[in-house]
């Protein structure tokens, strides 16, 4: 199964949903539609939006084609807030849409999951921040109780809020942890924390070492963007339990 063979499947799918009525959008998403990430072993996911049940003939699962089709309704709100999809909205972010209606709904519903509004922003940052410091919290805790391996279990959770919420912060939804390295590099969070060379090795030191050290300075880095995007409240909620994380790394 060569990669040629998934690309030969690809442009015979799609050059049969283009001629189809019923498909009345088409989008590849995954490795495929980001630039640098496909393999040989890569397949194609794609999403064909439909009109009817016809289509759905063509979904597929294999190594070389991942179809998914949907009715429009449907994927109006796959992979929005109570979707039950919630998981998977990172699959449109980078997204290529390969075939529209006339209208261009197909184009704007993708961009409309690729990314966050405003309010949704908010409403992330405020409870992945919260979860966020209550992991650091119980890191910290049991690296001062001298409970090595739960300090490390509460330093590997603390990951993928820390990361939720950096993103949400810039109105942007949290790659799976496949592409982190790669939109950090092709698409800059901006910060100085954030860049590449500078969060990448710290996250690897928390998952390697879950030193105190590192608790405080990922929390150090946060706490003065998440008080300018208005989530002062929510930090000091936690009293006192935040001398523990602001002590100084050194």
């Amino acid at each position: 199964m060569t990669n040629t063979s998934a690309r030969e499947e690809f442009s015979a799918l799609l050059a049969r949903v283009s001629a189809d009525p019923a498909v009345i959008g088409a989008v590849l998403s995954g490795s495929q539609a980001r630039q640098g990430m496909a393999t040989h072993r890569s397949d194609y996911d794609i999403y064909l939006i439909t009109t009817d049940d016809r289509a759905a003939d063509e979904e597929r699962r294999d190594s070389r084609l991942d179809v998914m089709a949907m009715s429009l309704e449907e994927f109006r709100a796959h992979a929005l807030p109570g979707s039950g999809w919630e998981w998977n909205r990172y699959s449109f972010t980078h997204a290529r849409v390969l075939k529209d209606r006339p209208d261009g709904l197909i184009g704007e519903l993708v961009a409309r999951k690729g990314a966050l509004s405003r309010e949704e922003a908010h409403q992330t940052v405020a409870a992945s921040l919260d979860t966020f410091v209550n992991a650091a919290y119980r890191w910290l805790k049991s690296h001062r109780d001298e409970r090595a391996t739960e300090a490390r279990l509460d330093a590997a959770e603390a990951i993928p809020p820390l990361l939720t919420c950096i993103f949400a912060l810039h109105r942007r939804v949290r790659p799976y942890n496949k592409y982190l390295g790669w939109e950090l590099r092709n698409h800059p969070l901006g910060p100085p924390p954030w860049r590449h060379e500078r969060l990448l090795p710290l996250l690897e030191t928390v998952l390697s070492h879950a030193t105190p050290q590192t608790a405080r300075r990922l929390f150090l880095d946060l706490e003065p963007f998440a008080r300018a995007a208005g989530h002062s409240s929510v930090l000091d909620a936690w009293g006192d339990d935040l001398h523990l994380l602001r002590q100084s790394p050194s």
